[in-house]
């Protein structure tokens, strides 16, 4: 049988590590590639020659979310912010291409209504046809109310919705078990039925968002699913380790 591949996302892994060191670090423990949240304060130089020296590549990394001070979580659905949130784009598109990302998730942000789908729509349009002069996907990803309480995108369904609307080829679903297992459930279903638009599958137990060998969620399960639905792309481990991430990884071995 196939063997899983799993990336890891720095985001949450080796925080006690910059993030070149970081990149090393999954290549000792094993990972077949990396991702990232914020990455644009380092820079995109260091990144690359982590990559390089381990071979892995930096599968995603998010827009900015703006002001986290005032509890910004990104821009690109906020009505009145269009230049801030294109900026946002350019600068992910930029860095992106610097260290050969395929992927960038492009962060919604706290809004709702008509207005706010209108402007997300307008965004994603812009940065579908930016990202495609560079042969980069966009990403867009549901979140649930208890991470991210009034964050525009919410469902799987509205996610499809967007996606069919744009009709962009490089437009895709961030399928986040750990986000739409509390959202809506049925994740087996969700995951056969949406495979077509999925750019990216990630994991992480519920509900602590630890270690993804425990709570309600059989990844072991979802594993098998995947790879009869033939998905041979890295799932992202986007977890919070309940101690040192080198003594979390024994999932790895479990699952994969």
């Amino acid at each position: 049988m196939r063997e899983m591949q799993f990336s890891a996302n720095l985001g949450y892994l080796w925080t006690d590590k910059t993030l070149p060191q970081a990149i090393l670090a999954a290549a000792a423990a094993g990972f077949d590639a990396v991702e990232c949240h914020w990455p644009y304060a380092v820079p995109a130089a260091e990144v690359a020659a982590a990559l390089r020296d381990t071979k892995l590549v930096m599968l995603g990394l998010n827009t900015e979310r703006g002001d986290v001070e005032a509890g910004e979580s990104g821009l690109s659905a906020l009505p009145g912010r269009e230049a801030d949130a294109r900026a946002a784009i350019d600068q992910a598109i930029a860095y992106a291409s610097a260290i050969e990302t395929p992927n960038i998730h492009v962060m919604a942000g706290c809004a709702e209504g008509a207005g706010a789908r209108r402007t997300f729509i307008g965004n994603l349009r812009y940065a579908t046809g930016a990202a495609a002069a560079h042969g980069i996907t966009i990403l867009i990803e549901p979140l649930n109310r208890y991470d991210a309480p009034g964050y525009f995108l919410q469902t799987s369904s509205q996610a499809e919705s967007l996606i069919d609307e744009i009709a962009a080829d490089n437009l895709r679903l961030m399928f986040d078990c750990y986000h739409l297992q509390i959202i809506e459930g049925d994740i087996s279903r969700r995951l056969a039925q949406l495979l077509p638009i999925i750019g990216h599958i990630q994991i992480a137990s519920v509900p602590d968002r630890a270690e993804p060998d425990r709570g309600e969620l059989d990844y072991a399960h979802i594993m098998r699913l995947l790879r009869d639905l033939g998905y041979s792309r890295p799932i992202g481990a986007e977890y919070r380790p309940r101690g040192e991430t080198g003594d979390s990884l024994g999932w790895m071995k479990r699952l994969g």
